[in-house]
């Protein structure tokens, strides 16, 4: 059964704008989906309709073929992870108690955090490289640290499904491979994840499948291998790449993207 999956997803914007055009979609534990597609294809709208953030147009979202729509806020929350892509100031909140603030859900309605809540913090900001700012104020990092800590506190919540906007737009590139690495460990331990990147070639990496999105609709559904190919990503991008290949440390052949202006009359 599926972790998390949805039929006709429509959602659309006053105007009216068709945000989200019929998606079908299932997702199940051990897969890391990376959705691709152009700005304004509709991605984050996507991501916030399976996370039950806006109510879809038409169609439905099932967790474990139960509809999103018939759970409660704390039952969404043990089940779904959300890392949105922006996040506004907190500014009398530690980094420490940010992250705590994932655990909610696993509260006793009348108890505060216990001793495995607060372990479970610890290995996740380790695991997101935030420990050493545990302390700090969550006002006080830039934005890479605070992206990092915004994924310490989806790990914290150790739901079954993760969904990730943009996680690495403001990290180097060191960092951006360890949020994927992260992910990538949270999905080889029986969850599912559904990352929306820009990056194609950090998608190609640690993604097990590709969903390409345009213009609110699906475009394709494959592997790496599959989607990151000139037939399918140039009608959607344009003309502005260039295909290659590179070995990773496995040894496995992943394809690899580069953007580049075609020369004059080239």
């Amino acid at each position: 059964m599926s972790a998390i999956s949805c039929a006709g997803l429509t959602h659309d914007y006053p105007g009216p704008l068709r945000a989200v055009d019929g998606i079908d979609l299932s997702l199940r534990e051990g897969e890391l989906l990376a959705v691709i597609g152009p700005n304004g294809s509709g991605k984050s709208t996507l991501l916030k309709c399976l996370a039950g953030l806006i109510a879809p147009t038409r169609g439905e979202v099932f967790l474990a073929g139960e509809r999103l729509a018939e759970l409660d806020g704390r039952a969404r929350a043990r089940r779904i992870a959300v890392v949105p892509q922006f996040l506004r100031a907190l500014h009398d909140i530690t980094v420490l108690d940010f992250v705590l603030g994932g655990r909610y859900a696993h509260f006793g309605r009348w108890s505060g955090p216990g001793r495995d809540d607060r372990e479970v913090v610890g290995c996740a900001l380790e695991a997101a490289d935030v420990l050493d700012l545990a302390e700090r104020l969550m006002s006080e990092l830039s934005g890479g640290q605070r992206q990092r800590a915004l994924i310490a506190r989806a790990i914290a919540q150790e739901a079954g499904v993760l969904l990730v906007d943009e996680p690495t737009s403001s990290l180097d590139p060191e960092h951006q491979i360890q949020v994927f690495e992260l992910i990538a460990r949270a999905v080889a331990d029986a969850r599912a994840a559904l990352v929306v990147t820009h990056d194609l070639n950090l998608a190609a990496q640690f993604a097990t499948r590709v969903l390409l999105v345009d213009a609110g609709r699906a475009v394709a559904d494959g592997s790496p291998g599959e989607i990151i190919a000139p037939g399918v990503l140039a009608p959607v991008y344009g003309a502005s790449l260039r295909f290659g290949t590179v070995r990773g440390d496995d040894g496995r052949e992943r394809p690899c993207v580069v953007p580049c202006r075609p020369a004059p009359g080239g």
